[in-house]
């Protein structure tokens, strides 16, 4: 707690172990109750209908279906204090009646602390959110207070255990699984068109130079757009959403690259030097490249407006802004940096 209070932005810290507080026991004084002709069971049915009430009846009402309970419990003020719950009468044996205080002794006990599992190990939750700041980055400046000032010997830090950031972590280990077997499915597609192992490759190199229009993107997008709400900033996040972005820009923009190659190869084939091949794929193939990129950004724009799914449409706009200015220098370049001698 003291880590996460010291931390910068993280509040409503809180964790779940109770205040250490007094419990006050009643024990039966035996002697009295059998000098009374009273029995342990008559005590505890007569305290426990004090304080929890009982329902010896019930009313039948003309609008309700199922009978209306009667409950009788003592009122609050009555059953608050000790002093007025030891004044309960317990009737004796004799039909006469007693005060509670003559028959129980009250005993001040420190009250027990419960104790949390998990895995089979007790475990103390400690909770907190992040105001105006990414999860991530607060909880790696804990992590690296947490070595320069390790826990005590025998305890341990589990910053996944529960909660938001355990969501997170499994989200984007499963989104990067996702992501890892669509570019497999995308390089055995490209495998079979091509008849070739290496090009697809080279038509992959698109993938990245989206990602790096992502990131900055972000970046730049909080520095001039950013707000404040309640005096923390608001700054759109690269969520689970733009990670599902990222994974459609993957198919997207391999297409950019297939129609240059595809153009280049076509223009060898009827005998045009490769110089002048990708020359003209730039020139001829480079507005259908920037509409289609245009078009699709354009599309997007209206999501930027959704709380859920804006981060799925900067991503993609972002990222089709980069891979096409990219992919109209880089993919030539490579191409003919590779092929020249061929």
């Amino acid at each position: 707690k003291k880590i996460m209070a010291d931390e910068s932005f993280v509040v409503d810290i809180d964790d779940m172990a109770e205040t250490r507080h007094d419990e006050i026991d009643f024990e039966l004084d035996k002697e009295k109750i059998a000098l009374h002709g009273v029995t342990a069971e008559t005590v505890l049915l007569s305290i426990r209908m004090a304080l929890c009430g009982a329902t010896p009846a019930t009313v039948h009402s003309k609008n309700s279906r199922s009978p209306l309970l009667v409950k009788i419990i003592l009122s609050e003020p009555d059953r608050s204090g000790i002093v007025s719950l030891t004044q309960l009468p317990i009737k004796t044996a004799t039909g006469d009646m007693v005060p509670l205080a003559e028959l129980i002794k009250p005993v001040t006990t420190a009250s027990m602390q419960p104790i949390f599992h998990k895995n089979l190990e007790r475990v103390v939750y400690v909770t907190g959110e992040t105001a105006g700041r990414a999860p991530a980055e607060a909880i790696l400046g804990m992590m690296s207070q947490l070595k320069n000032d390790p826990m005590p010997k025998g305890t341990m830090v589990n910053w996944a255990g529960e909660g938001e950031w355990k969501i997170t972590i499994s989200v984007f280990r499963d989104m990067g699984i996702a992501f890892a077997a669509a570019l497999l499915g995308i390089y055995i597609l490209l495998v079979i068109q091509s008849n070739s192992f290496f090009m697809p490759v080279l038509i992959m190199m698109t993938i990245p130079l989206a990602l790096l229009g992502i990131m900055p993107g972000f970046f730049l997008l909080n520095v001039v757009t950013a707000d404040q709400i309640g005096g923390f900033a608001n700054p759109v996040f690269f969520t689970a959403t733009s990670m599902i972005g990222m994974i459609a820009l993957g198919g997207i923009v391999i297409r950019n690259s297939l129609v240059l190659i595809e153009f280049i190869q076509s223009a060898l084939d009827e005998g045009m030097p490769l110089k002048e091949a990708i020359l003209s794929s730039g020139a001829v193939r480079m507005r259908p490249i920037v509409l289609t990129a245009f078009t699709t950004a354009i599309g997007a724009v209206p999501i930027t407006f959704d709380p859920v799914f804006s981060g799925l449409a900067w991503a993609l706009i972002f990222g089709l802004v980069a891979s096409t200015v990219f992919t109209l220098v880089i993919i030539p370049v490579t191409y003919y940096a590779l092929y020249r001698t061929s």
